[in-house]
């Protein structure tokens, strides 16, 4: 059994961590235009639990194809169980609840405030005391997230208060499920842990879609179609095998920090491709957030 609040090497910045966190932080970037565009096909439950248990299921068939073992140990199963529901469940059903009553900039700001909450909780239950370049890290980043939403900013009225409070609860179990992540490690080789997450999380959403939504498969142009394709093996299989590994190989507080790059990517890459608006307030946000994640990885 791994002690995982050992402080060894473990604790220190792997440059295999970083890249797993780089790959992770593009592949969710590009999500972000691409969920966009394929909820104009189809509708948010159907796209978000389907395509997750499909990713599953391919992720399950590499593992196999790989010589891992699928068998979860009976012990294993509540921390999987939990890691699921805070990292896969409530953070897609609960963000995508919030784009009911808010913008998709104003959720995005409150979605990841959740490397605050992760430091936050990393301090008592792991032992990852925040340093001061960390800390400034954080400050960096949210900067640059404000440069995003400073021509917009946050209205406080009470219709938006259900939109606010589902965001804030699903950034709050991310960063939950991130630090539960180290201080209870899932025993799996990663694919395997992966696919079982994303199955498990995936699963009641899909089943969910069926029960409320009514999805028309053959409205999906090919250009939907190849980009479910992208949704289905990067987005659910790539992403989320090289997140479960970042955070083997990272710190919890630096690994949730480096997603801040991932609203960054997403800004530029709509941009680009749906030529949504990119100017100094979206430079500035990159250049903030990118030194700020340069600095939680000294």
């Amino acid at each position: 059994m791994l002690d995982s609040t050992r402080r060894d090497a473990r604790s220190r910045i792997a440059p295999a961590g970083l890249m797993f966190l780089a790959i992770t932080s593009i592949g969710w970037g590009l999500n972000w235009p691409v969920t966009k565009f394929l909820l104009t096909e189809l509708p948010p439950l159907t796209l978000r639990g389907v395509t997750g248990v499909l990713g599953a299921l391919l992720l399950a068939t590499i593992a196999l194809l790989r010589g891992d073992s699928l068998r979860v140990a009976p012990g294993i199963w509540p921390r999987l169980l939990i890691a699921s529901v805070l990292n896969v469940t409530g953070w897609m059903v609960l963000m995508g609840l919030a784009l009911l009553w808010l913008p998709a900039s104003e959720t995005a700001l409150i979605a990841y405030t959740m490397p605050i909450w992760a430091s936050i909780i990393a301090w008592p239950v792991l032992g990852e005391r925040p340093t001061l370049l960390r800390t400034i890290a954080l400050v960096m980043a949210f900067a640059g997230l404000a440069s995003i939403m400073s021509g917009d900013g946050l209205a406080g009225s009470a219709a938006k208060l259900p939109g606010i409070a589902m965001a804030l609860v699903g950034a709050l179990g991310f960063a939950v499920g991130t630090v539960l992540s180290k201080k209870y490690p899932i025993q799996l080789p990663p694919i395997t842990a992966a696919a079982w997450q994303v199955g498990l999380g995936c699963l009641p959403v899909a089943i969910a879609s069926f029960v409320l939504e009514t999805a028309h498969p053959a409205l999906v142009t090919p250009f939907g179609w190849l980009l479910l394709l992208y949704s289905v093996t990067m987005q659910f299989c790539a992403a989320y095998v090289c997140w479960f590994a970042a955070l083997a190989r990272l710190p919890a507080s630096v690994a949730a920090i480096g997603t801040m790059a991932v609203p960054v990517i997403g800004v530029v890459a709509s941009a680009v491709t749906l030529h949504e608006p990119l100017g100094v307030r979206e430079i500035a946000a990159l250049i903030f957030t990118l030194a700020g994640v340069a600095l939680a990885t000294r």
